[in-house]
């Protein structure tokens, strides 16, 4: 036993020594990569998982207290910066304050609202957009001249494109706009590489204005009636963010993760 200690300690050394080559050596090593919406949800985790490969992470939102919070949960060279994304002078100041960086992740949203279109007022459809579209046009129209060769932008919609029902005009809407920009943002901003991620069901904070038996009835009914028969949290989303970053030969492209929602 005393003869074999040693070598214990040794083997101990060595696996250390390794997780800590992978983490210096991970595949966003010394990127700086700004998350819009990072302090929550789809965004945190995306933040989360750049930062376990090596990236400096700057995440964006409205609130504050949020983005203490979220500090936290984030390695300390991590940067929070409160701004109204949907103010163009905030985003064109934030874009001046983080300078140059090497990728973008667009996944600000607010609680989302089912409405059939007789329930909705022009304002309130109006204003869905604010965020999530004109939000995501203003931080792509003044982030792109700061983003080093090599970079990329992620942006995010949503299966509701492609399988929209009751309830999910103004839903569909917005993911089908937000497709047609990374598109033709592709070709505009090339070499910059452009793409989004369109999730199904989410466990997220989005959810949050439901109520809660009415919320897990909603997870189990969807748990049941998906492919791959449960529904993801955040953590599962965010590995495609970090596909599309690294994926060098990749753009213009929606990438669907739905748990094969679109299927059935």
């Amino acid at each position: 036993m005393v003869r074999l200690l040693p070598e214990i300690c040794i083997t101990k050394k060595q696996i250390q020594m390794e997780e800590l080559s992978k983490q210096a050596n991970g595949l966003l090593n010394k990127k700086k990569v700004v998350i819009l919406g990072g302090s929550t949800g789809i965004g945190l985790a995306t933040a989360k998982a750049a930062a376990a490969q090596g990236a400096e992470v700057v995440i964006v939102s409205s609130n504050q207290r949020k983005l203490n919070e979220a500090l936290t949960q984030l390695p300390a060279n991590a940067i929070a910066i409160a701004a109204d994304l949907t103010r163009e002078q905030q985003v064109k100041d934030l874009f001046t304050k983080v300078g140059a960086f090497d990728h973008l992740v667009f996944t600000a949203g607010e609680t989302l609202q089912i409405n059939t279109i007789a329930d909705v007022t022009v304002a309130n459809a109006k204003q869905f957009f604010d965020l999530r579209y004109w939000g995501a046009f203003m931080a792509v129209k003044y982030a792109a001249p700061n983003i080093n060769q090599g970079g990329s932008i992620v942006l995010s919609g949503g299966s509701a494109s492609m399988r929209p029902g009751t309830g999910w005009g103004l839903g569909a809407s917005i993911c089908a706009a937000m497709e047609g920009f990374t598109r033709a943002m592709a070709i505009e901003l090339a070499p910059i590489r452009v793409n989004i991620v369109a999730p199904g069901l989410v466990k997220t904070d989005l959810w949050g204005d439901m109520a809660e038996a009415d919320r897990e009835a909603m997870y189990t009914h969807f748990s049941d009636t998906l492919p791959v028969k449960h529904v993801a949290g955040a953590d599962d989303i965010a590995q495609t963010y970090i596909y599309l970053l690294t994926q060098k030969y990749s753009t213009g492209q929606r990438i669907v993760v739905d748990g094969g929602y679109v299927l059935v």
